[in-house]
């Protein structure tokens, strides 16, 4: 007999599940989300998003006071304070946790400490420090998220061999880093620890770093890492590593050179969290550890829906999981909703020069077979990014000529993560590029590189 009634429990407390829950109560469901952790937030809010931010933050100012020389103001070569950059990045975590927390008792969310699993139709099982209780539930939602994912060449141990759950808990800046894997975690952590002083190397197995985000912007940041002295190998396989007193020492397929760091960081990707949760007493099977789902996120199994990093559809984002959540519980409570259209979410990158993209690269829009036009226009000839000297970078919007759809925006350069909001609008009500570049945009603002790219796609760029 089940210990209480719900009309949905959710399993996990990320970005996915605790917006989930929140929505759940506004449209009046009796919900309870399930978290092991003692705080709420998930992986994004206690071990990713949030923490790397607040790190990556730290390391912007430090560079903007370094070259404050060049503003006419006069000061000292600034200094890190490790432990108190680590004790501000925690008062931030801490902070937004304890608003989820506000959330959940303003919205009437339960929620229930320990470990949930699924114990057959209908009913939950969460395991926490007072035993073991059964709850019944008409649905479930599983929103457990996903953990960093290891290799067979060598396992992570926390002090040489990190991953990125280790390294946001340093306490100390290393002589040198080596990062296995150039994508979104790889390069940020790339960036933050160079601007802390760091030697460091970047190991990606593809032709380039950030192999998902469009070439040419993949071939700029690789150029900007460059002049800020951080070394980017691309092709290039881990075969060996070995821990000793001085770090680790690396050898790579094709490469006669070994490479020695006193820390190595492992950021090749996140695999899901979906054993030991009571799938198969629901029927559900895993295909390589994801759960399939159709386009308003149910499974196979009645009543059961999946959202966020255990899912097959879509990139692995927080802001998508979050999305999923939405549209999982709106369709639970017969509430009017739609399907994501996942080529609309998009993709940001918080290295320095950031990075925000959305649809399709070029290389993909015209193996789709789409008449493509390009439309780029160079942070260097904007007047805003002069006066704040971040000139890196560049606006690119992939264009059909057809229809004047916008198929892509791709940004690398300052404010990207913010700028690509405007595109995700665009693209969203299906604008077209000459909507965009009509739409007066206020000057000077780094906005601007948007209308101008959109110019320079018809062919009439202004300020180049």
């Amino acid at each position: 007999m089940a210990e209480r009634d719900y009309d949905l429990i959710i399993l996990g407390s990320g970005p996915g599940g605790y917006v989930a829950g929140i929505r759940a109560g506004q449209l009046g469901l009796k919900v309870a989300v399930v978290e092991k952790d003692q705080k709420l937030g998930g992986t994004c809010l206690l071990r990713g998003c949030i923490p790397t931010k607040a790190l990556l933050h730290t390391a912007s100012v430090l560079d903007e006071i370094r070259e404050a020389g060049g503003l006419g103001i006069e000061v000292g070569e600034p200094g890190l304070d490790m432990v108190r950059a680590q004790k501000r990045k925690q008062e931030v975590v801490d902070s937004n946790a304890k608003g989820v927390e506000f959330l959940f008792k303003k919205n009437k969310v339960d929620r229930l400490r320990g470990w949930g699993r699924l114990a057959g139709p209908g009913r939950v099982e969460v395991e926490g420090e007072d035993g073991t209780k059964t709850y019944s539930t008409k649905n479930v939602l599983i929103a457990t998220g996903s953990v960093p994912r290891g290799i067979p060449v060598i396992e992570t141990d926390g002090e040489r061999v990190l991953d990125s759950d280790h390294i946001l808990e340093l306490d100390r800046v290393p002589k040198s880093l080596a990062i296995l894997g150039a994508g979104a975690v790889g390069t940020e952590f790339a960036s933050i620890f160079r601007s802390f002083g760091s030697e460091v190397t970047v190991i990606e197995m593809l032709d380039r770093a950030l192999p998902m985000e469009d070439e040419e912007v993949s071939k700029e940041l690789a150029r900007q890492f460059k002049k800020r002295g951080i070394t980017v190998w691309t092709s290039t396989k881990l075969t060996g590593a070995e821990v000793g007193e001085g770090g680790v020492t690396m050898s790579f397929e094709g490469r006669d050179d070994k490479l020695e760091a006193e820390l190595l960081l492992v950021a090749v990707g996140r695999k899901p969290v979906t054993e030991g949760i009571g799938l198969d007493t629901v029927g559900l099977e895993t295909d390589k550890g994801y759960i399939a789902t159709d386009e308003l996120m149910r499974t196979s199994a009645e009543g059961v829906y999946a959202i966020g990093d255990v899912v097959k559809a879509g990139p692995w984002l927080a802001h998508k999981a979050s999305a999923e959540g939405i549209l999982a519980v709106e369709q639970i409570a017969g509430h009017p909703t739609r399907p994501l259209h996942y080529e609309r979410v998009p993709s940001v990158v918080y290295t320095d020069p950031e990075v925000g993209s959305v649809g399709l690269t070029e290389a993909e829009a015209r193996e789709r077979g789409y008449d493509v036009a390009i439309g780029k226009f160079p942070f260097t000839a904007l007047g805003k990014a002069k006066i704040e000297g971040k000139t890196a970078g560049f606006v690119k919007i992939v264009r059909d000529t057809k229809y004047d759809e916008i198929l892509g925006v791709h940004i690398v350069g300052a404010h990207a993560t913010d700028l690509i909001a405007e595109a995700c609008v665009a693209m969203s009500v299906e604008a077209t590029v000459e909507e965009l570049f009509r739409t007066v945009h206020a000057h000077p603002t780094l906005a601007e590189s948007v209308m101008e790219a959109a110019h320079a796609a018809h062919g009439a760029a202004i300020h180049i």
